[in-house]
């Protein structure tokens, strides 16, 4: 929050946000790539990337836009409880399965969002 308030463009911030994180992922992920036993095929595998990319910066983006603009408390929390609907889409669309602490933690977080957002 501090780096994106102190700048005066916010979208220059988030450029070399992404930048600077951008050269060191390629030689990660061709890394790992590298080390699979069996390897995906790059084509499928570079769309996939280049989506997420582009979903990436568009929700981090309006994350740090909303702690810019708002109180940095009630984004943090609006960007915890993205995990929690996250977990349920898993869990009703995608059949995965939950354990009890999974549940509690879940619970935890939608708690606190409640409580930041009654405190007002």
């Amino acid at each position: 929050a501090y780096g994106i308030r102190a700048t005066e463009n916010p979208f220059t911030f988030l450029a070399w946000f992404f930048v600077v994180d951008g050269v060191i992922m390629p030689f990660i992920a061709a890394r790992r790539w590298l080390r699979m036993d069996h390897p995906p095929d790059l084509g499928p595998l570079f769309a996939r990337g280049f989506f997420g990319g582009v979903i990436g910066i568009m929700s981090f983006g309006s994350i740090m836009m909303a702690t810019r603009l708002d109180k940095v408390g009630e984004a943090a929390v609006l960007r915890e409880t993205s995990t929690v609907f996250a977990a349920v889409i898993g869990v009703v669309f995608l059949k995965e399965t939950v354990g009890p602490r999974r549940i509690a933690l879940m619970a935890l977080i939608a708690a606190g969002a409640v409580i930041v957002e009654m405190g007002g």
